[in-house]
């Protein structure tokens, strides 16, 4: 394959540079693939020589993770020795040194080829609020290409640069990603530092990560995270892993009355049909009333978080308001007449709001929800600069406000050939189980490259040294009463399997839930089926703590030799049980017409 040909995926570029290839041909290739794209739009500061610089300064390949792998980054985000502008060329800067996420990455081997375009101070989901001119979708030249992050998905759907990183607020590394067929990566809030980045609102900032596939997005984003003593909002968080989809994951989706697509019938039609693909892999579907979701995201532009914005940008709103895109005026504006009083009040609303949204988010594993809840045009946006950018954040501006994670997917063409997405969402610290969940839906060709998905799979992760493996037997599986106890202490799955064959399963009296009992067996065992999760290792204590008797936790042999600690009967308690080890596995049992009341929970399909 020739150079010009070559994907820029990662899987591709490091087969390319294992046969011989070097940095420099790639990135000569970068340049001349943006030139032949002849978008002036895409970059605000193109590093031509400063990447050559860099290629050269590489060496021979080495085993750094992203050895050679062009990348580009948001203009609000500082890469030393280049401008940063965050699209407002009085505010410019030459920074000093890589934002801490720049730093790592290029570390790790990656060369920057440059600044991307943005809605002016990360402020829009249009992608056309800049004083240069503003990038082309990639895709589709009637549609705006998305914000605020514009420039970097753009870059990364031509296949000019591999990777790209962007901010997101309000959902500039989600609908971005949407527009233009690709992946947008949005970790756990203070996963990845913002030392380096020039904030919208600073408590609600994230860098996010855009990528051809989410496998290739995981593992920038596994490669970037990190804690940085420097940034007061960085957490102290566990590494990221990831973990196969759960046999059968409990997806929240908007129910038919709070579906919102303003009238687009391709747009639903086509969430609809991603359903039914999760539904096939597995999953429960759980409709949910999404408008305490909705209200959340109203918040956003509203007291208080209008007022963090006017923060960021300093007196610039008051002494030289000349300087700012005239949209970005408009929005900021109302900003100067709040109050400490309105942004308390809109704090203790949104803390009211959560407290909604918490319940319904404990009845399921993740959301799925349109990443986009319709398309936008330019000459829509020309003639309202706000309306329709509002209508772009339905579901992702509510996001960053509850302290939620996500991953936006490509899930193919809609019926009517405009690019399909799914976001999928989870409480902080399961960026591993939407990456999961969204690759199981990925589809389509790659942004606006005849590229198929490669067939690489996401990584996954053993249990860590943090963490302990426990098998579960019976209503703590996938999808059952009590699997909600691993989950919500950040459990993750890890395989299905079954024990040695040396096991007898029993239905135990009493309930609900209803509940078996694993017991080893001298003679007449059998192998059962299991669910082997990794659970983190602070929590481990808890968790035993609340095992009623005669259950316990003791060590439970598996079919492939190995040792896991896991749930067991003691004998006297399978006393007045029922004895199903004939079944295989609890869930057989149920599948035959023994299946628990769920605690009042509908799963209804959509």
């Amino acid at each position: 394959m020739t150079i010009e040909h070559l994907p820029f995926t990662l899987g591709s570029l490091k087969q390319a540079y294992a046969k011989g290839m070097h940095p420099e041909a790639v990135v000569k290739e970068v340049f001349r693939r943006l030139d032949t794209v002849s978008d002036p739009g895409i970059f605000i500061h193109e590093a031509r020589e400063e990447a050559l610089v860099q290629a050269k300064a590489l060496g021979s390949l080495d085993e750094r993770p992203l050895w050679g792998i062009p990348f580009v980054v948001k203009d609000n985000i500082d890469v030393a020795g280049m401008p940063t502008t965050a699209a407002c060329p009085d505010f410019a800067y030459l920074a000093e040194a890589d934002a801490f996420v720049v730093a790592k990455l290029r570390a790790a081997g990656a060369i920057c080829v440059g600044k991307t375009n943005l809605d002016q101070f990360a402020t829009g989901l249009v992608g056309v609020r800049t004083p240069y001119p503003a990038p082309r979708n990639a895709l589709d030249a009637d549609i705006v290409p998305g914000g605020s992050s514009s420039g970097s998905a753009v870059a990364v759907a031509h296949g000019i640069a591999a990777f790209g990183l962007g901010t997101d607020t309000a959902g500039s590394g989600r609908v971005p990603a949407a527009l233009n067929g690709i992946a947008g990566l949005k970790p756990t809030l203070g996963a990845l530092s913002a030392t380096g980045m020039v904030p919208a609102c600073r408590t609600l900032d994230t860098i996010s990560i855009f990528a051809m596939t989410v496998a290739d997005a995981w593992e920038v984003y596994e490669t970037a995270a990190g804690y940085d003593p420097e940034d007061a909002y960085s957490r102290r968080l566990a590494q990221p892993r990831l973990s196969p989809m759960p046999p059968v994951p409990r997806i929240g989706v908007p129910d038919a009355a709070t579906l919102e697509t303003f009238g687009d019938v391709v747009q639903a039609d086509h969430f609809r049909s991603t359903l039914n693909r999760l539904q096939t892999n597995g999953a429960t579907l759980i409709e949910l009333d999404f408008e305490p979701f909705y209200a959340v995201a109203r918040l956003l532009y509203e007291g208080a978080w209008v007022a963090e914005r006017v923060a960021a940008v300093g007196p610039r709103l008051t002494e030289r308001p000349a300087t700012l895109h005239p949209t970005t005026r408009l929005i900021l504006e109302p900003g100067l007449k709040l109050s400490a009083v309105d942004a308390f009040q809109g704090i203790y609303r949104l803390k009211a709001l959560a407290r909604i949204c918490d319940e319904r988010l404990a009845a399921v594993d993740a959301l799925c929800v349109p990443t986009v809840p319709t398309f936008v045009t330019l000459g829509q946006i020309a003639a309202d600069p706000v309306g329709p950018n509002s209508r772009l954040g339905t579901y992702t501006n509510f996001v960053n406000l509850l302290d939620m994670c996500g991953v936006a997917v490509a899930t193919g063409e809609r019926a009517d050939g405009r690019p399909g997405s799914a976001t999928f969402l989870a409480p902080a610290g399961r960026d591993g189980l939407c990456a999961s969940l969204a690759a199981s839906v990925e589809a389509g060709k790659l942004g606006a490259i005849d590229w198929r998905i490669p067939s690489r799979k996401l990584p996954v992760s053993e249990v860590g040294p943090d963490e302990i493996a426990l098998a579960v037997c019976g209503a703590h599986m996938s999808g059952l009463p009590l699997n909600r106890e691993l989950t919500s202490r950040d459990g993750r799955f890890l395989r299905a399997c079954r024990t040695a064959p040396v096991y007898g399963l029993h239905a135990l009296p009493g309930g609900p839930p209803m509940r078996p009992g694993l017991v080893r067996r001298s003679t007449g065992g059998h192998a059962i089926e299991v669910e082997v999760w990794a659970l983190p290792r602070q929590d481990f204590g808890d968790f035993i703590a609340a095992v009623p008797a005669p259950l316990c936790v003791g060590t439970v042999a598996l079919d492939d030799g190995s040792l896991v600690k896991g749930f067991l009967c003691e004998s006297h308690g399978v006393s007045g049980g029922v004895d199903i080890t004939g079944f295989g596995g609890w869930r057989p049992y149920l599948e035959r017409g023994s299946r628990p009341r769920e605690g009042g929970d509908v799963a209804r399909a959509v």
